[in-house]
């Protein structure tokens, strides 16, 4: 995370704003992808990893309101991005363990395509991102928001293989209830970036005065 007053020069507004729009597109069709292959492939993993990127593509909508506008705009555009992602990481969990009480098996080949291919989308839009990691609170919430993405997709994968391996649908859960548990932890992050921006504003204003 950025200290205080040492942020890296940012690129322009219509540049943020192209990055951003490309994230959105990119995240909104993968979850129409991925949450599809989860209830095909009867997957909690897969409709953990696309209810993820659903999240991801309402904070990038936020972000993309918060381009080119006040420093208190946007600081209210990273807790906004981190309340729904903390309410995604738990809407999650609470998907994940209704599942572990049925009886639905997943199959795990359609789960490593899936994943597979949202892979390749995170891992293009976290290069996109790379160059905002250390600027304004909405921008750095968007790239955790990614770097969450690349973590959960790699999970799945690695789950589809033991599912695979061992006709057992346990991994599937464990790693379906694991992207929940990660999705809260990145939410609980960003809140407390903003709320450490807030802070560094609130010093910075003292000391003015």
């Amino acid at each position: 995370m950025s200290d205080c007053g040492c942020h890296v020069e940012e690129a322009s507004s219509s540049q943020e704003r192209r990055a951003i729009q490309v994230a959105l597109a990119l995240n909104a069709t993968m979850f129409v992808v991925g949450a599809t292959a989860g209830l095909i492939a009867r997957s909690s993993g897969l409709l953990a990893d696309a209810l993820d990127m659903l999240a991801d593509a309402l904070a990038y909508g936020i972000a993309l309101l918060a381009v080119g506008r006040s420093v208190g705009f946007k600081r209210n555009a990273a807790l906004s991005s981190g309340c729904i992602l903390a309410l995604l990481g738990l809407g999650v969990l609470v998907d994940t363990a209704r599942r572990a009480i049925g009886e639905s098996e997943p199959i795990g080949w359609i789960m490593i395509l899936s994943a597979s291919a949202s892979l390749i989308v995170n891992v293009i839009v976290l290069r996109l991102l790379a160059p905002y990691k250390r600027g304004d609170v909405h921008l750095r919430a968007s790239w955790i928001f990614t770097r969450a993405d690349v973590v959960a997709n790699l999970g799945v994968i690695a789950a589809a293989a033991l599912v695979i391996a061992t006709t057992s649908r346990l991994p599937d859960l464990i790693v379906g209830f694991a992207i929940g548990a990660y999705v809260v932890k990145e939410a609980v992050e960003i809140l407390r970036d903003a709320r450490h921006d807030q802070a560094c504003q609130d010093r910075h204003d003292a000391d003015d005065d």
